[in-house]
C-alpha cells in the first residue's frame, strides 16, 4: 500500500484530496494546523470507512518546521514510509498592501511557500530510500495571474511555480517526480465566503482536483505533466 501525505487536509480541496486518495488504496496522513477538533472527527470518520490502518490524522502548522518534522516522524511510526506528498495547506489575506500587516504577509508566505519547502525537503530523502515518490503541490492561476488586493496571495504563489519548476528538474533523476495543480475559483470557503447552493455551481468542485490528482499519480513514470491548469468552464459572463 502507498502511503501519502496531505497537507490542509481536514476541508474543502484538501479533504476531497484525502477521501479520493482512500477510495483509490492509498493510506494516508491527513494533516492540518486547526487543533479544534475538527480533524479529528474528520479522521474517525474516515477510519470508520477505511479502517484504522489507512488513515491517520496529525496536527501540523507547516510554517513552523518543528512541527512538521513531528509531522514526517508520525508517518514514519504509523505508515512506515512515504511515497507521495500533497502540499495543499494554504491560505490568503485578501487586502491592499497598505492595509495588510506585517503578521499576516508572513503568515501567506510562511504557509503558501515555507511550508512547501519544509514538507519538500523532509519529503524527498524518505520517497529516494523508497526508489521514489511523487510531490504534487496545490498552486493557483493567482501564481500566473495577479490580480488587486491579493499581492501576498499572488507572490506566493507565482514563488510556488518558480519552487515547484526548480525542484522538479533536481530530483527527476530520482525518480521523484514534481508537479503543480493551479485551480481557478474552487466552491470551498477558503476565502471566507460562506459556499451557497446554487449560486456557486459554476465553480470547480474540490473533487475536480482530488480527479486531477488521481490522473497525475495514474500517468505512467516515463511521463509527466509538470503544470495542470483547471478553470471553471462556464464562469459568469462579464456585462
Amino acid at each position: 500500500m502507498k502511503v501519502a501525505i496531505v497537507t490542509g487536509a481536514s476541508a474543502g480541496i484538501g479533504l476531497a484530496i484525502t477521501e479520493r486518495l482512500l477510495a483509490e488504496g492509498y493510506a494516508v496522513l491527513a494533516a492540518a494546523r486547526n487543533s479544534d477538533g475538527r480533524l479529528d472527527k474528520v479522521v474517525a470518520e474516515l477510519q470508520s470507512r477505511y479502517g484504522e490502518q489507512a488513515v491517520a490524522a496529525a496536527v501540523c502548522d507547516v510554517r513552523n518546521f518543528s512541527s512538521v518534522r513531528s509531522m514526517f516522524e508520525r508517518c514514519d511510526e504509523y505508515f512506515g514510509g512515504l511515497d507521495v506528498l500533497i502540499n495543499n495547506a494554504g491560505i490568503g489575506h485578501f487586502k491592499s498592501i497598505e492595509q495588510t500587516a506585517p503578521e499576516e504577509w508572513h503568515a501567506v508566505i510562511e504557509t503558501n511557500l515555507n511550508g512547501v519547502y519544509y514538507c519538500s525537503h523532509l519529503a524527498i530523502p524518505r520517497m529516494r530510500s523508497r526508489s521514489g515518490g511523487y510531490i504534487i503541490n496545490i498552486g493557483s492561476l493567482a501564481g500566473k495571474e495577479a490580480f488587486a488586493n491579493a499581492a501576498a496571495y499572488c507572490a506566493s504563489k507565482f514563488a510556488l511555480v518558480g519552487f515547484s519548476e526548480a525542484l522538479m528538474q533536481e530530483v527527476r533523476y530520482d525518480n521523484i517526480r514534481v508537479s503543480y495543480i493551479m485551480p481557478g475559483s474552487v466552491r470551498t470557503s477558503f476565502t471566507g465566503r460562506v459556499v451557497e447552493a446554487g449560486v456557486d455551481e459554476w465553480k470547480i468542485a474540490p473533487e475536480d482536483i482530488a480527479q486531477a490528482v488521481v490522473n497525475l499519480l495514474e500517468l505512467d513514470p516515463r511521463s509527466l505533466i509538470s503544470r495542470v491548469e483547471i478553470r471553471p468552464s462556464k464562469p459568469p459572463k462579464k456585462a
